[in-house]
Protein backbone atom coordinates (compact mmCIF):
# COMPACT_ATOMS: atom_id res chain seq x y z
CA UNK A 1 0.00 0.00 0.00
CA UNK A 2 1.25 3.43 -0.89
CA UNK A 3 0.63 6.26 1.51
CA UNK A 4 1.47 9.89 0.87
CA UNK A 5 1.49 12.05 3.95
CA UNK A 6 2.00 15.73 4.53
CA UNK A 7 1.90 18.62 2.09
CA UNK A 8 3.90 19.09 -1.04
CA UNK A 9 3.78 18.93 -4.77
CA UNK A 10 3.06 15.70 -6.60
CA UNK A 11 5.69 14.42 -8.98
CA UNK A 12 5.94 11.17 -10.84
CA UNK A 13 8.25 9.16 -13.05
CA UNK A 14 8.18 9.09 -16.84
CA UNK A 15 9.86 6.39 -18.89
CA UNK A 16 10.71 6.91 -22.50
CA UNK A 17 8.98 3.82 -23.85
CA UNK A 18 5.72 4.13 -21.90
CA UNK A 19 2.41 5.68 -22.85
CA UNK A 20 2.58 9.29 -21.52
CA UNK A 21 -1.19 9.68 -21.55
CA UNK A 22 -1.68 7.34 -18.58
CA UNK A 23 -1.07 9.17 -15.33
CA UNK A 24 -0.32 7.69 -11.94
CA UNK A 25 1.25 9.40 -8.88
CA UNK A 26 4.08 7.86 -6.96
CA UNK A 27 6.05 10.76 -5.55
CA UNK A 28 5.50 13.62 -3.13
CA UNK A 29 7.91 16.55 -3.24
CA UNK A 30 7.93 18.08 0.26
CA UNK A 31 7.94 21.81 0.82
CA UNK A 32 11.49 21.48 2.14
CA UNK A 33 14.11 18.81 2.74
CA UNK A 34 14.72 15.70 0.71
CA UNK A 35 12.61 14.41 -2.14
CA UNK A 36 11.46 10.86 -1.44
CA UNK A 37 10.53 8.80 -4.47
CA UNK A 38 8.51 5.68 -3.87
CA UNK A 39 9.11 3.51 -6.91
CA UNK A 40 6.66 0.65 -7.08
CA UNK A 41 7.87 -1.85 -9.65
CA UNK A 42 5.34 -3.65 -11.81
CA UNK A 43 6.37 -6.11 -14.56
CA UNK A 44 9.90 -5.03 -13.82
CA UNK A 45 12.69 -6.42 -16.01
CA UNK A 46 16.19 -5.71 -14.64
CA UNK A 47 18.64 -3.83 -16.82
CA UNK A 48 22.32 -3.25 -16.40
CA UNK A 49 21.63 0.40 -15.59
CA UNK A 50 19.58 -0.48 -12.49
CA UNK A 51 21.23 -1.76 -9.33
CA UNK A 52 19.66 -3.58 -6.40
CA UNK A 53 20.88 -3.18 -2.80
CA UNK A 54 19.77 -4.09 0.65
CA UNK A 55 19.89 -1.62 3.48
CA UNK A 56 20.95 -2.36 7.04
CA UNK A 57 17.44 -3.63 7.87
CA UNK A 58 17.53 -6.04 4.94
CA UNK A 59 14.96 -4.09 2.88
CA UNK A 60 15.56 -4.06 -0.84
CA UNK A 61 16.54 -0.69 -2.31
CA UNK A 62 16.63 0.09 -6.00
CA UNK A 63 18.81 2.75 -7.54
CA UNK A 64 17.87 3.64 -11.07
CA UNK A 65 20.48 5.25 -13.30
CA UNK A 66 18.81 4.40 -16.57
CA UNK A 67 18.90 7.31 -19.01
CA UNK A 68 15.34 6.48 -20.04
CA UNK A 69 14.10 7.25 -16.55
CA UNK A 70 13.21 10.93 -16.28
CA UNK A 71 11.97 12.81 -13.23
CA UNK A 72 10.72 16.23 -14.30
CA UNK A 73 9.12 19.46 -13.22
CA UNK A 74 9.58 20.98 -16.60
CA UNK A 75 13.20 22.00 -16.35
CA UNK A 76 16.50 20.20 -15.97
CA UNK A 77 18.20 20.23 -12.63
CA UNK A 78 21.57 19.01 -11.50
CA UNK A 79 21.29 16.75 -8.51
CA UNK A 80 22.66 13.71 -6.76
CA UNK A 81 20.97 10.40 -6.24
CA UNK A 82 21.68 8.00 -3.41
CA UNK A 83 19.96 5.22 -1.58
CA UNK A 84 17.96 6.14 1.50
CA UNK A 85 20.42 4.37 3.78
CA UNK A 86 23.30 6.54 2.53
CA UNK A 87 25.12 3.68 0.81
CA UNK A 88 27.07 5.83 -1.61
CA UNK A 89 26.31 8.69 -3.93
CA UNK A 90 26.44 9.16 -7.64
CA UNK A 91 26.29 12.23 -9.85
CA UNK A 92 23.22 12.32 -12.08
CA UNK A 93 23.51 15.31 -14.37
CA UNK A 94 20.30 14.81 -16.38
CA UNK A 95 17.95 14.63 -13.42
CA UNK A 96 14.62 16.38 -13.93
CA UNK A 97 11.31 16.17 -12.05
CA UNK A 98 8.07 15.24 -13.81
CA UNK A 99 4.34 15.54 -13.17
CA UNK A 100 3.59 12.60 -15.46
CA UNK A 101 3.69 8.90 -14.75
CA UNK A 102 2.33 6.38 -17.20
CA UNK A 103 0.32 3.71 -15.44
CA UNK A 104 2.03 1.11 -17.62
CA UNK A 105 5.51 2.07 -16.55
CA UNK A 106 7.43 -0.48 -14.60
CA UNK A 107 6.13 0.08 -11.11
CA UNK A 108 4.85 -2.45 -8.55
CA UNK A 109 6.17 -3.16 -5.10
CA UNK A 110 8.48 -1.35 -2.84
CA UNK A 111 11.68 0.49 -3.29
CA UNK A 112 12.81 3.92 -2.31
CA UNK A 113 15.15 6.36 -3.95
CA UNK A 114 15.91 9.58 -2.12
CA UNK A 115 17.25 12.61 -3.91
CA UNK A 116 18.74 15.47 -1.98
CA UNK A 117 18.63 18.76 -3.93
CA UNK A 118 21.36 20.33 -1.82
CA UNK A 119 22.36 22.89 -4.43
CA UNK A 120 18.90 24.38 -5.12
CA UNK A 121 18.49 28.08 -4.26
CA UNK A 122 16.41 28.88 -1.20
CA UNK A 123 13.75 30.61 -3.26
CA UNK A 124 13.37 27.67 -5.65
CA UNK A 125 9.76 26.70 -6.32
CA UNK A 126 8.24 23.84 -8.26
CA UNK A 127 5.64 24.72 -10.86
CA UNK A 128 3.39 21.95 -12.12
CA UNK A 129 3.22 21.51 -15.85
CA UNK A 130 -0.17 22.34 -17.33
CA UNK A 131 -0.02 19.14 -19.32
CA UNK A 132 -0.34 17.05 -16.17
CA UNK A 133 -4.07 17.66 -16.15
CA UNK A 134 -4.51 17.80 -19.89
CA UNK A 135 -6.00 21.30 -19.62
CA UNK A 136 -4.39 24.22 -21.41
CA UNK A 137 -6.73 26.81 -19.95
CA UNK A 138 -8.95 27.32 -16.94
CA UNK A 139 -12.05 25.15 -16.88
CA UNK A 140 -15.07 26.97 -15.46
CA UNK A 141 -17.39 25.50 -12.85
CA UNK A 142 -20.89 24.44 -13.84
CA UNK A 143 -23.25 26.80 -12.05
CA UNK A 144 -26.98 27.09 -11.58
CA UNK A 145 -29.08 30.11 -12.48
CA UNK A 146 -32.70 29.35 -11.61
CA UNK A 147 -33.78 26.42 -13.76
CA UNK A 148 -30.71 26.50 -16.00
CA UNK A 149 -27.10 25.27 -15.82
CA UNK A 150 -24.34 27.56 -17.05
CA UNK A 151 -20.60 27.68 -17.62
CA UNK A 152 -19.19 31.18 -18.08
CA UNK A 153 -22.74 32.41 -18.64
CA UNK A 154 -23.17 29.92 -21.51
CA UNK A 155 -25.86 27.20 -21.35
CA UNK A 156 -24.65 23.79 -20.21
CA UNK A 157 -26.83 20.75 -20.86
CA UNK A 158 -25.94 17.39 -19.35
CA UNK A 159 -25.61 14.64 -21.94
CA UNK A 160 -24.27 11.91 -19.77
CA UNK A 161 -23.65 8.32 -18.82
CA UNK A 162 -23.30 6.24 -15.68
CA UNK A 163 -20.31 3.99 -15.12
CA UNK A 164 -20.40 3.29 -11.41
CA UNK A 165 -17.30 1.07 -11.08
CA UNK A 166 -14.59 3.46 -12.27
CA UNK A 167 -12.91 3.88 -8.89
CA UNK A 168 -12.55 0.18 -8.11
CA UNK A 169 -11.24 -0.53 -11.63
CA UNK A 170 -8.68 2.25 -11.19
CA UNK A 171 -7.21 0.49 -8.15
CA UNK A 172 -5.92 -2.41 -10.24
CA UNK A 173 -3.13 -1.68 -12.77
CA UNK A 174 -4.56 -4.38 -15.02
CA UNK A 175 -7.96 -2.68 -15.35
CA UNK A 176 -7.06 0.98 -14.87
CA UNK A 177 -6.93 1.61 -18.61
CA UNK A 178 -10.69 0.93 -18.79
CA UNK A 179 -11.27 4.34 -17.21
CA UNK A 180 -9.41 5.99 -20.07
CA UNK A 181 -11.24 3.80 -22.56
CA UNK A 182 -14.72 4.67 -21.37
CA UNK A 183 -13.99 8.41 -21.22
CA UNK A 184 -12.49 8.29 -24.73
CA UNK A 185 -15.53 6.48 -26.12
CA UNK A 186 -17.89 8.85 -24.34
CA UNK A 187 -16.10 11.86 -25.75
CA UNK A 188 -16.20 10.38 -29.24
CA UNK A 189 -20.02 10.41 -29.23
CA UNK A 190 -20.29 13.82 -27.54
CA UNK A 191 -21.15 12.80 -23.98
CA UNK A 192 -20.05 15.41 -21.45
CA UNK A 193 -20.94 14.10 -17.97
CA UNK A 194 -20.35 10.90 -16.04
CA UNK A 195 -22.09 9.85 -12.84
CA UNK A 196 -20.06 7.41 -10.77
CA UNK A 197 -19.57 6.12 -7.23
CA UNK A 198 -17.15 7.99 -4.97
CA UNK A 199 -17.79 5.48 -2.18
CA UNK A 200 -17.11 1.85 -1.35
CA UNK A 201 -17.93 1.06 2.27
CA UNK A 202 -16.29 -2.04 3.74
CA UNK A 203 -15.45 -5.20 1.84
CA UNK A 204 -13.39 -5.61 -1.32
CA UNK A 205 -11.33 -2.58 -2.33
CA UNK A 206 -13.14 -0.46 0.22
CA UNK A 207 -12.49 3.25 0.18
CA UNK A 208 -13.94 3.50 3.69
CA UNK A 209 -12.48 0.52 5.52
CA UNK A 210 -14.22 1.44 8.76
CA UNK A 211 -15.57 4.70 10.23
CA UNK A 212 -12.97 7.45 9.84
CA UNK A 213 -10.50 4.98 8.26
CA UNK A 214 -9.94 5.41 4.51
CA UNK A 215 -7.69 3.48 2.15
CA UNK A 216 -5.18 5.80 0.50
CA UNK A 217 -4.66 3.45 -2.45
CA UNK A 218 -8.39 3.59 -3.28
CA UNK A 219 -8.45 7.34 -2.79
CA UNK A 220 -5.61 7.64 -5.29
CA UNK A 221 -7.67 5.53 -7.68
CA UNK A 222 -10.45 8.10 -7.31
CA UNK A 223 -7.84 10.81 -7.96
CA UNK A 224 -7.05 9.04 -11.22
CA UNK A 225 -10.72 8.97 -12.23
CA UNK A 226 -10.98 12.73 -11.70
CA UNK A 227 -7.74 13.35 -13.56
CA UNK A 228 -8.79 11.28 -16.57
CA UNK A 229 -12.22 12.91 -16.64
CA UNK A 230 -10.58 16.31 -16.63
CA UNK A 231 -8.29 15.37 -19.51
CA UNK A 232 -11.28 14.30 -21.58
CA UNK A 233 -13.40 17.30 -20.50
CA UNK A 234 -15.95 15.03 -18.89
CA UNK A 235 -17.78 16.46 -15.87
CA UNK A 236 -18.50 14.19 -12.92
CA UNK A 237 -21.46 13.74 -10.62
CA UNK A 238 -20.03 11.92 -7.61
CA UNK A 239 -22.38 9.88 -5.47
CA UNK A 240 -21.29 9.56 -1.82
CA UNK A 241 -23.45 6.71 -0.50
CA UNK A 242 -25.83 3.97 -1.57
CA UNK A 243 -29.28 3.16 -0.26
CA UNK A 244 -28.65 -0.42 -1.36
CA UNK A 245 -26.09 -2.86 0.01
CA UNK A 246 -23.99 -2.82 -3.16
CA UNK A 247 -20.63 -1.24 -2.35
CA UNK A 248 -21.57 -1.17 1.33
CA UNK A 249 -24.17 1.55 1.51
CA UNK A 250 -26.28 2.44 4.51
CA UNK A 251 -26.49 -1.19 5.66
CA UNK A 252 -22.70 -1.17 6.16
CA UNK A 253 -22.98 1.93 8.35
CA UNK A 254 -25.59 0.12 10.45
CA UNK A 255 -23.29 -2.92 10.75
CA UNK A 256 -20.48 -0.70 11.95
CA UNK A 257 -22.80 0.85 14.49
CA UNK A 258 -23.93 -2.54 15.75
CA UNK A 259 -20.32 -3.69 16.04
CA UNK A 260 -19.60 -0.66 18.21
CA UNK A 261 -22.46 -1.58 20.57
CA UNK A 262 -25.30 0.58 19.25
CA UNK A 263 -28.83 -0.79 19.56
CA UNK A 264 -29.85 -0.64 15.89
CA UNK A 265 -32.62 -2.75 14.39
CA UNK A 266 -33.10 -1.46 10.84
CA UNK A 267 -31.11 -0.07 7.94
CA UNK A 268 -33.41 2.94 8.23
CA UNK A 269 -31.53 3.83 11.44
CA UNK A 270 -28.89 5.21 9.09
CA UNK A 271 -31.07 8.27 8.61
CA UNK A 272 -31.68 9.04 12.29
CA UNK A 273 -28.91 7.66 14.52
CA UNK A 274 -26.50 10.40 15.63
CA UNK A 275 -23.43 8.16 15.62
CA UNK A 276 -24.09 6.81 12.13
CA UNK A 277 -24.59 10.34 10.87
CA UNK A 278 -21.23 11.29 12.35
CA UNK A 279 -19.62 8.40 10.45
CA UNK A 280 -21.13 9.64 7.22
CA UNK A 281 -20.17 13.26 7.86
CA UNK A 282 -16.60 12.16 8.51
CA UNK A 283 -16.55 10.44 5.15
CA UNK A 284 -18.03 13.46 3.37
CA UNK A 285 -15.39 15.72 4.86
CA UNK A 286 -12.56 13.33 3.94
CA UNK A 287 -13.61 13.26 0.28
CA UNK A 288 -14.53 16.91 -0.20
CA UNK A 289 -11.38 18.26 1.42
CA UNK A 290 -9.03 15.83 -0.32
CA UNK A 291 -6.28 17.21 -2.56
CA UNK A 292 -5.89 15.18 -5.73
CA UNK A 293 -2.42 13.63 -5.83
CA UNK A 294 -2.27 13.96 -9.61
CA UNK A 295 -3.74 17.38 -10.34
CA UNK A 296 -2.94 18.94 -6.95
CA UNK A 297 -6.47 20.39 -6.88
CA UNK A 298 -8.74 20.06 -3.87
CA UNK A 299 -11.91 18.20 -4.73
CA UNK A 300 -14.02 21.04 -3.40
CA UNK A 301 -12.31 23.39 -5.86
CA UNK A 302 -12.22 21.07 -8.87
CA UNK A 303 -14.37 22.15 -11.81
CA UNK A 304 -14.31 18.56 -13.06
CA UNK A 305 -16.96 17.85 -10.43
CA UNK A 306 -20.37 19.05 -11.55
CA UNK A 307 -22.27 17.98 -8.45
CA UNK A 308 -22.24 15.93 -5.28
CA UNK A 309 -25.01 13.38 -4.80
CA UNK A 310 -25.68 12.66 -1.14
CA UNK A 311 -27.18 9.17 -1.62
CA UNK A 312 -28.23 6.94 -4.49
CA UNK A 313 -31.96 6.14 -4.49
CA UNK A 314 -32.77 6.79 -0.81
CA UNK A 315 -35.80 5.13 0.74
CA UNK A 316 -37.00 5.06 4.34
CA UNK A 317 -40.13 2.88 4.38
CA UNK A 318 -40.25 2.76 8.18
CA UNK A 319 -41.48 6.38 8.06
CA UNK A 320 -43.89 6.80 5.12
CA UNK A 321 -44.63 10.36 6.26
CA UNK A 322 -41.22 11.27 4.87
CA UNK A 323 -40.19 13.28 7.95
CA UNK A 324 -37.15 11.14 8.77
CA UNK A 325 -35.65 11.23 5.31
CA UNK A 326 -36.48 14.92 4.90
CA UNK A 327 -34.58 15.82 8.05
CA UNK A 328 -31.60 13.76 6.91
CA UNK A 329 -31.57 15.36 3.45
CA UNK A 330 -31.65 18.84 4.94
CA UNK A 331 -28.90 18.05 7.43
CA UNK A 332 -26.53 16.30 5.03
CA UNK A 333 -26.96 18.66 2.09
CA UNK A 334 -26.31 21.59 4.43
CA UNK A 335 -23.20 19.82 5.74
CA UNK A 336 -21.89 19.38 2.20
CA UNK A 337 -22.48 23.06 1.49
CA UNK A 338 -20.73 24.07 4.72
CA UNK A 339 -17.55 22.47 3.38
CA UNK A 340 -18.06 23.15 -0.32
CA UNK A 341 -20.39 26.06 -1.05
CA UNK A 342 -19.35 26.12 -4.72
CA UNK A 343 -20.42 22.79 -6.19
CA UNK A 344 -24.02 21.85 -6.87
CA UNK A 345 -25.77 19.25 -4.71
CA UNK A 346 -28.47 16.73 -5.61
CA UNK A 347 -30.24 14.13 -3.50
CA UNK A 348 -30.22 11.10 -5.81
CA UNK A 349 -33.97 10.37 -5.72
CA UNK A 350 -35.89 8.03 -7.99
CA UNK A 351 -38.57 10.71 -8.25
CA UNK A 352 -41.57 9.17 -6.50
CA UNK A 353 -44.26 11.61 -5.43
CA UNK A 354 -45.18 11.58 -1.75
CA UNK A 355 -47.58 12.96 0.86
CA UNK A 356 -46.86 16.64 0.12
CA UNK A 357 -48.56 16.21 -3.30
CA UNK A 358 -51.21 13.49 -2.94
CA UNK A 359 -52.80 14.53 -6.22
CA UNK A 360 -49.62 13.48 -8.06
CA UNK A 361 -49.11 10.12 -6.39
CA UNK A 362 -51.23 8.48 -9.10
CA UNK A 363 -48.32 9.10 -11.49
CA UNK A 364 -46.09 6.80 -9.47
CA UNK A 365 -45.55 3.38 -11.05
CA UNK A 366 -47.38 1.67 -8.16
CA UNK A 367 -48.93 2.41 -4.75
CA UNK A 368 -45.89 1.21 -2.83
CA UNK A 369 -43.72 3.91 -4.41
CA UNK A 370 -45.72 6.54 -2.54
CA UNK A 371 -45.04 5.09 0.91
CA UNK A 372 -41.25 4.48 0.82
CA UNK A 373 -40.51 7.68 2.71
CA UNK A 374 -39.50 9.83 -0.28
CA UNK A 375 -41.29 12.86 -1.65
CA UNK A 376 -40.10 14.40 -4.91
CA UNK A 377 -41.40 17.91 -4.25
CA UNK A 378 -40.69 18.20 -0.53
CA UNK A 379 -37.25 16.59 -0.69
CA UNK A 380 -36.12 19.05 -3.32
CA UNK A 381 -37.32 22.01 -1.31
CA UNK A 382 -34.44 21.48 1.12
CA UNK A 383 -32.51 24.79 1.06
CA UNK A 384 -29.15 23.27 0.07
CA UNK A 385 -30.39 21.21 -2.88
CA UNK A 386 -29.65 22.61 -6.35
CA UNK A 387 -30.72 19.91 -8.79
CA UNK A 388 -33.83 17.77 -8.99
CA UNK A 389 -32.95 14.13 -9.59
CA UNK A 390 -35.17 11.46 -11.15
CA UNK A 391 -34.66 7.89 -12.40
CA UNK A 392 -36.57 6.06 -15.13
CA UNK A 393 -36.90 2.25 -15.06
CA UNK A 394 -40.19 1.17 -16.63
CA UNK A 395 -38.89 -2.38 -17.13
CA UNK A 396 -38.57 -2.73 -13.33
CA UNK A 397 -41.45 -0.55 -12.21
CA UNK A 398 -44.13 -1.78 -14.66
CA UNK A 399 -45.06 -5.43 -14.50
CA UNK A 400 -46.79 -5.70 -17.85
CA UNK A 401 -45.01 -6.05 -21.19
CA UNK A 402 -46.93 -3.59 -23.38
CA UNK A 403 -44.21 -1.53 -25.00
CA UNK A 404 -46.54 1.31 -25.99
CA UNK A 405 -47.61 1.69 -22.36
CA UNK A 406 -43.99 1.78 -21.29
CA UNK A 407 -43.25 4.61 -23.72
CA UNK A 408 -46.34 6.55 -22.59
CA UNK A 409 -45.31 6.14 -18.97
CA UNK A 410 -41.84 7.53 -19.75
CA UNK A 411 -43.28 10.57 -21.51
CA UNK A 412 -45.79 11.33 -18.75
CA UNK A 413 -43.21 10.72 -15.99
CA UNK A 414 -40.74 13.08 -17.58
CA UNK A 415 -43.25 15.77 -18.54
CA UNK A 416 -44.69 16.02 -15.02
CA UNK A 417 -41.30 16.15 -13.35
CA UNK A 418 -39.98 18.76 -15.76
CA UNK A 419 -43.09 20.87 -15.19
CA UNK A 420 -42.69 20.58 -11.42
CA UNK A 421 -38.98 21.38 -11.56
CA UNK A 422 -39.72 24.58 -13.42
CA UNK A 423 -42.93 25.77 -11.75
CA UNK A 424 -42.73 24.38 -8.20
CA UNK A 425 -39.00 24.00 -7.55
CA UNK A 426 -37.35 26.52 -9.88
CA UNK A 427 -34.35 24.28 -10.46
CA UNK A 428 -32.78 22.20 -13.24
CA UNK A 429 -33.72 18.55 -13.48
CA UNK A 430 -31.37 15.62 -14.02
CA UNK A 431 -32.75 12.29 -15.20
CA UNK A 432 -29.74 10.73 -13.51
CA UNK A 433 -30.48 7.11 -14.46
CA UNK A 434 -32.53 5.77 -17.33
CA UNK A 435 -32.18 2.32 -18.77
CA UNK A 436 -33.72 -0.89 -20.07
CA UNK A 437 -32.29 -4.34 -19.44
CA UNK A 438 -31.98 -6.32 -22.65
CA UNK A 439 -31.77 -9.45 -20.53
CA UNK A 440 -35.48 -8.98 -19.86
CA UNK A 441 -37.17 -11.32 -22.31
CA UNK A 442 -39.87 -8.71 -22.92
CA UNK A 443 -37.38 -6.31 -24.50
CA UNK A 444 -34.38 -6.22 -26.77
CA UNK A 445 -31.81 -3.82 -28.18
CA UNK A 446 -34.36 -2.36 -30.59
CA UNK A 447 -36.78 -1.38 -27.83
CA UNK A 448 -33.90 -0.03 -25.76
CA UNK A 449 -33.06 2.38 -28.56
CA UNK A 450 -36.72 3.42 -28.86
CA UNK A 451 -36.75 4.03 -25.11
CA UNK A 452 -33.50 6.05 -25.26
CA UNK A 453 -34.80 8.11 -28.17
CA UNK A 454 -38.00 8.79 -26.22
CA UNK A 455 -36.04 10.05 -23.20
CA UNK A 456 -33.76 12.20 -25.33
CA UNK A 457 -36.58 13.58 -27.45
CA UNK A 458 -38.91 14.33 -24.53
CA UNK A 459 -36.23 16.28 -22.69
CA UNK A 460 -35.11 18.16 -25.81
CA UNK A 461 -38.66 19.22 -26.72
CA UNK A 462 -39.17 20.56 -23.23
CA UNK A 463 -35.87 22.41 -23.32
CA UNK A 464 -36.66 23.99 -26.69
CA UNK A 465 -40.03 25.24 -25.43
CA UNK A 466 -38.77 26.90 -22.25
CA UNK A 467 -38.55 23.92 -19.94
CA UNK A 468 -35.93 23.52 -17.22
CA UNK A 469 -32.31 22.78 -17.98
CA UNK A 470 -30.36 19.87 -16.62
CA UNK A 471 -30.13 16.75 -18.75
CA UNK A 472 -30.20 12.97 -19.06
CA UNK A 473 -27.70 10.33 -17.95
CA UNK A 474 -27.83 6.86 -19.48
CA UNK A 475 -27.50 3.77 -17.29
CA UNK A 476 -24.88 2.66 -18.25
CA UNK A 477 -21.92 2.94 -20.64
CA UNK A 478 -19.29 0.17 -20.80
CA UNK A 479 -16.11 -0.13 -22.83
CA UNK A 480 -15.31 -3.43 -24.48
CA UNK A 481 -13.72 -5.87 -22.08
CA UNK A 482 -15.85 -4.97 -19.06
CA UNK A 483 -18.89 -7.04 -19.96
CA UNK A 484 -18.42 -9.28 -16.93
CA UNK A 485 -19.79 -6.36 -14.90
CA UNK A 486 -22.90 -6.08 -17.08
CA UNK A 487 -26.19 -6.21 -15.18
CA UNK A 488 -28.15 -6.29 -18.42
CA UNK A 489 -28.18 -2.52 -18.81
CA UNK A 490 -24.68 -2.04 -20.20
CA UNK A 491 -24.42 -0.19 -23.50
CA UNK A 492 -21.24 -1.14 -25.36
CA UNK A 493 -21.19 1.33 -28.22
CA UNK A 494 -18.72 -0.69 -30.29
CA UNK A 495 -21.23 -3.56 -30.43
CA UNK A 496 -24.29 -1.44 -31.29
CA UNK A 497 -23.57 0.96 -34.19
CA UNK A 498 -27.16 2.20 -34.26
CA UNK A 499 -26.95 3.12 -30.56
CA UNK A 500 -23.65 4.88 -31.29
CA UNK A 501 -25.45 6.91 -33.96
CA UNK A 502 -28.40 7.67 -31.67
CA UNK A 503 -26.20 9.05 -28.89
CA UNK A 504 -24.12 11.03 -31.39
CA UNK A 505 -27.28 12.50 -32.92
CA UNK A 506 -28.48 13.68 -29.51
CA UNK A 507 -25.11 15.35 -29.02
CA UNK A 508 -25.60 17.27 -32.25
CA UNK A 509 -29.13 18.25 -31.27
CA UNK A 510 -27.87 19.64 -27.98
CA UNK A 511 -24.79 21.34 -29.39
CA UNK A 512 -26.69 24.42 -30.53
CA UNK A 513 -26.15 26.82 -27.64
CA UNK A 514 -24.92 24.22 -25.17
CA UNK A 515 -21.49 24.46 -23.57
CA UNK A 516 -19.20 21.59 -22.62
Amino acid sequence: MRSHVGGGTVATCLTQHSDPTRVHPDVIIPESGSISLKLNYRNYAPTKSTTTRHNSQGHKQLQVYNRDTVLTIGQKLTGRACSSDGMGQRNHSNLVLSSHLPFQSLFLATSLLSIFPSHLPSNFSINRMEGSTGMSEAWPMVERNGTQLLTKDEPFVIHGFNTYWLMVFAVDPETRHKITDVFSEAKEVGLNTCRTWAFNDGGWRALQVSPFNYDEVVLQALDFVLSEARKHRIRLILSLCNNWSDYGGRSQYVKWGQESGLDLTSDDDFFSDTTLKSYYKGFIEAVLTRTNTITNIEYKNDATILAWEIINEPRCPSDPSGDTLQAWIEEMSAFVKSIDPVHLVQVGLEGFYGPSTPELMKLNPDEYSGVVGTDFIRNHQAPSIDLASVHIYPDVWLTHSDQDDHIKFVQNWMDQHMSDSKDRLNMPIVFAEFGISIRDERFGAGFRELFMDTVYGTFLRSLETGGPGGGCILWQLFPEGAEHMDDGYAVVLAKYPSTFSLVSLQSKRLSNGAST
